[in-house]
């Protein structure tokens, strides 16, 4: 192939790649791509109620907060590893703030109990925010005053922590609430997860 043949085709390859990308990028390049991690009891429940919230993009079960390099389900259950069942939340903060995510984490969680959450009991229940920096402390601690003066019932008992490593769940955690719909709603139902939240914070308005 000749030479300016060969330039032709490679300066023509490079035209219809940043077309696509151009095509691709308006939405994502206007995104502002940020994390937080958040215990709150079975990470199957909060995996499900953080997927719901507009400008969230991804929620990862797993564990973090504990001394046990790359723990498994069966080793965080023993209560021995120090490990949260958390959630590592991917947000956009474009349209929604760590601040707005806070407010709405709050309501998910009863902050006043600091043995476990709902039916689970147990250290690796218990409901924490693990913070990045102290940019995420000064915020985090300053929506935990906040939420503490709305409760309805109990005491703020909630711990804010440094961010450690995070390990996701296993795959048979995860999407749990949409994969197994029913047995996931009965737990939930039996659990009385919903019910302790009307009474911390009141009906939904």
């Amino acid at each position: 192939m000749k030479p300016h043949v060969r330039l032709a085709m490679v300066l023509a390859a490079l035209v219809f790649a940043m077309a696509g990308l151009a095509r691709v990028s308006p939405a994502a390049a206007q995104q502002k791509l940020e994390t937080a991690v958040f215990a709150g009891g079975c990470f199957w429940c909060m995996e499900s109620d953080m997927k719901a919230i507009p400008g969230v993009v991804s929620v990862q079960s797993g564990y973090t907060g504990g001394t046990l390099a790359n723990p498994r389900y069966e080793d965080v259950v023993t209560e021995r590893t120090g490990h949260y069942e958390s959630v590592k939340v991917t947000f956009d903060a474009a349209r929604l703030s760590y601040q707005q995510l806070l407010a709405r984490y709050w309501k998910l969680v009863d902050p006043t109990d600091d043995g476990g959450q709902f039916c689970d009991r147990g250290p690796s229940y218990r409901p924490a925010i693990f913070v990045d920096g102290p940019e995420q402390r000064r915020i985090a601690e300053g929506s935990r005053a906040v939420a503490a003066k709305n409760l309805k019932v109990g005491t703020m008992k909630e711990q804010i922590l440094p961010l450690g490593p995070f390990y996701p769940s296993e795959e048979y955690h995860r999407d749990y609430a949409a994969r197994h719909h029913e047995q996931y709603e009965i737990y939930r139902i039996g659990c009385g997860r919903d019910a302790r939240l009307t009474d911390v914070w009141g009906r939904a308005g």
